[in-house]
């Protein structure tokens, strides 16, 4: 009985001591996006993943995709900015070009990990950085990975204006 009360703890604490935390988003913030009303987002491609579990000899899964690019633009159009589909010099002054990279993973243990995604807001007239923000985001997938770092790095940019 206390064999399997010391088992019991022992992957009780050794499953906390796996869980991580979030590391916080991060921005670098050069100038104010609100001075533009225009973003050029370049494509991105989907991603889909996938989970299951056998549960008596069956097997059940779920599939998720996400598109970095159609997350990214529905969080900006609701914060009232304008997706354009090419770069116009009459209105570069008042455009943004968005960039979005996967920048890094990070183990949290017993097999799970963190993707870590950048994202860069450029002025499209200057070229020069307006913004950048970095969070990580960990999910059942790496669909969900993504859209929860994504969405945790535009709020730090979002918030901070």
């Amino acid at each position: 009985m206390k064999l399997n009360q010391i088992l019991t703890l022992s992957v009780f604490c050794l499953a906390i001591i796996s869980c991580a935390t979030l590391q916080p988003a991060t921005a670098i913030k050069n100038g104010d996006i609100k001075d533009y009303k225009y973003i050029y987002i370049s494509h991105t491609k989907s991603l889909t993943s996938s989970t299951g579990a056998s549960v008596s000899g069956q097997y059940y899964s779920t599939s998720k995709s996400v598109n970095p690019r159609d997350v990214i633009t529905g969080i900006l159009a609701k914060q009232g900015y304008i997706l354009i589909p090419e770069l116009k010099d009459d209105i570069s002054s008042e455009t943004l070009i968005i960039n979005y990279g996967e920048s890094g993973r990070r183990s949290t243990g017993l097999g799970g990990y963190t993707i870590e995604v950048t994202i860069q807001f450029i002025s499209s007239s200057t070229t020069s950085l307006v913004c950048s923000c970095t969070a990580e985001g960990q999910g059942s997938t790496e669909a969900d990975d993504i859209r929860e770092a994504i969405t945790r790095c535009l709020n730090k940019i979002i918030k901070k204006e």
